[in-house]
Parts: structure tokens; sequence; C-alpha cells
């Protein structure tokens, strides 16, 4: 039993924080009272506090409660205990190097595959993933690993842009790295563009939104899709 929603983004230019998204949040979390929100990827400028409470403003108008995990005693117990979750973007190397340093990562994955909805934006969609390293981010922290909660059977590139063919720009695109990665791995990458999110729903795998995705696989040419069975 899964129910996942993993969006490249939260935040679309010019629009508040899940504008574009809280119509599909209000059916997603449709079933649920409380959302907990773990907010582990934010490494500074913005507290714990401030970040749930800037998530909880959204959720509201969707008459959705919040509450931060990292408010827990025992924030283990506190995901035992939730009906759902959200975890929001930052930095993937840090939200990955905590849930690890916590404890937390077995029993997220153990809670979510009863059928507990997550929901995750940018580093909260990577960590759905089998690993961490086809992020954007840079290394800021040491994880103890680089592998994630594996509820998809291949990796989320959030933010996915593709090459600009008038660029001057010498430096690598995102299409590189990913091919850089599959010279030692085998997992599929998705490219999730901007605008674009992936519902999961148990053996149901669709993309929504604004745009196809790009899709990755090794020695394979890139190629464009929305389906993600791999």
């Amino acid at each position: 039993m899964k129910n996942l929603l993993l969006a490249s983004t939260s935040t679309l230019h010019g629009e508040p924080y899940l504008a574009y998204l809280l119509e599909t949040l209000e059916d997603f979390f449709k079933t649920v009272t409380t959302v907990t929100f773990i907010p582990y990827a934010r490494p500074g400028g913005i507290t714990h506090d401030a970040y749930t409470a800037l998530v909880a403003k959204a959720f509201a108008t969707i008459n959705k409660k919040v509450v931060g995990l990292h408010t827990h005693k025992d924030p283990a117990k506190g995901i035992q205990e939730a009906e759902a979750f959200f975890t929001g973007g930052g930095n993937t190397f840090l939200l990955v190097q905590q849930l690890h340093e916590l404890g937390l990562m077995k029993p997220l994955k153990s809670k979510i595959l009863t059928g507990a909805p997550y929901f995750g934006t940018s580093a909260g969609s990577n960590i759905a993933g089998v690993n961490m390293q086809t992020t954007n981010d840079m290394p800021i922290v040491y994880p103890s690993s680089f592998e994630t909660l594996g509820l998809v059977p291949f990796n989320i590139n959030a933010h996915y842009l593709d090459p600009d063919p008038t660029s001057t720009h010498n430096g690598e695109t995102r299409a590189t790295r990913i091919k850089e990665f599959h010279c030692f791995n085998s997992t599929p990458v998705v490219g999730l563009r901007e605008g674009s999110f992936i519902h999961i729903q148990d053996k149901n795998t669709t993309l929504k939104g604004a745009f196809k995705a790009r899709i990755f696989e090794q020695n394979k040419a890139p190629y464009e899709g929305i389906n993600l069975h791999f």
C-alpha cells in the first residue's frame, strides 16, 4: 500500500507557497485531519518552527492541521502516530543526514508502506527514490549513507532543467550529470520539471502537471515520457 505525491518544487515563479498544488493536496489528504511535517532539509535562514508555520499557513486553506515532527520528544514515536507526512525542500544531504542520524529512515518507510499518505517537494521527493545520488544539492554535510526510502524503483532529479542550446556556459548540464551517474549505476532517473509531479497509488504511477518528464536509463538515449514503470 503506497500513496505518494512527489513534486519537483513547492513554489512556482510568482505564486504563493504550494499554491499550484493546493487543489491536488485537498484531494490527496481528504481522509486526513493532521499532516506531520518533516522540516529537516532547511540548512539555515529559517528555523524548523518558522518552516512549519509556513507550511501550516498553506495547509490551513484546505482545512488541514500541521504538526512539526521536530516538536516530538521522540520523533520515531511521532512517525508511528502520524496520519500523513509532508517533507519539504532544502538540502537533500542535510535531510538524509538528519533522518539517518535520528534513526527515522526505516520507521518512516514502514509507516508509509502501511498506507499513510506521503507528500514531498524537491528534497522531500528526492528521498522517495532508491538513493539521493542524483540530487542537485551541494554536500554541505556528510550523511552516513546515501540510501533513502526506496519507495519507488527510480531516482528523481527535482527542478530538472533542459540544456539551453543558445547558452555559452561551458559547465555540465543536468543531463550530463545524470549520464555520469549512469556510468556507475543502473537506477533509472526521472528528470522532473518544475510544475510537474508524480502520484503513486499502490502499483499505479501517474505523471501529472504541466510537463512530461525527461527519463534517463543506463545505456539508452534520454527520452520524453509519462510512463514511469521501470
